[in-house]
């Protein structure tokens, strides 16, 4: 799912087109200490190594310390079905996360099998859903970083997105162990030692 050398430079063009056009919309978003609850607005789409595999829209939820999750549109443009199987960034160990009901609450756990996306669809990743969640910072992901992500798939490719990191309350999820959201038991992350 690599692209060729030849359309290096129209990934490098798109990328860097999405990096200024997402450092520009995060500055019009409010601090860190942004509750307004609102959904954070739509970035553009970031391309991925795939030309035919994107990320519509990717953004992280910004935290300074525990877990956190990153949220986008998977879009497969491709003519065959595919699994996300594996996800990886530099400030985290992370997981493919599914939010489920057990008995009679709803809990957060690994998706057994992963996301599959058919052929010319798309699945979205939201607060609430389907996620991406990063199980143990390192350091923290501030309102308009950016970080880089490693999709893997069922079948061993990989494929790589940018995302920005927003405030966002909106859900009144919390992706911190010691929030009170339920994960399924044995799932909770071991905590980093202090730096």
């Amino acid at each position: 799912m690599r692209r060729s050398a030849s359309s290096g430079v129209r990934g490098w063009a798109a990328r860097f087109g999405v990096t200024v056009v997402a450092v520009l919309a995060v500055a019009g978003c409010g601090g860190a200490d942004d509750t307004s609850g609102a959904a954070p607005s739509p970035a553009p789409s970031a391309t991925t190594d795939s030309a035919t595999f994107t990320v519509r829209d990717p953004w992280i939820k910004a935290a300074d310390k525990g877990m956190t999750a990153a949220f986008g549109t998977l879009v497969n443009n491709t003519g065959a079905d595919v699994t996300i199987t594996g996800v990886s960034t530099s400030v985290s160990p992370m997981e493919v996360h599914e939010m489920t009901m057990k008995d009679g609450k709803m809990v957060m756990q690994p998706k057994t099998g992963g996301i599959a996306i058919r052929a010319g669809g798309s699945h979205v990743l939201e607060p609430g859903g389907d996620h991406l969640m990063l199980m143990d910072l390192t350091k923290p992901v501030r309102a308009g970083d950016e970080l880089s992500f490693t999709l893997t798939f069922a079948d061993g490719k990989t494929t790589e997105f940018t995302a920005v990191a927003k405030p966002f309350t909106g859900a009144e999820e919390s992706y911190d162990p010691s929030s009170g959201m339920p994960m399924s038991p044995g799932h909770q992350p071991t905590p980093s030692p202090a730096s």
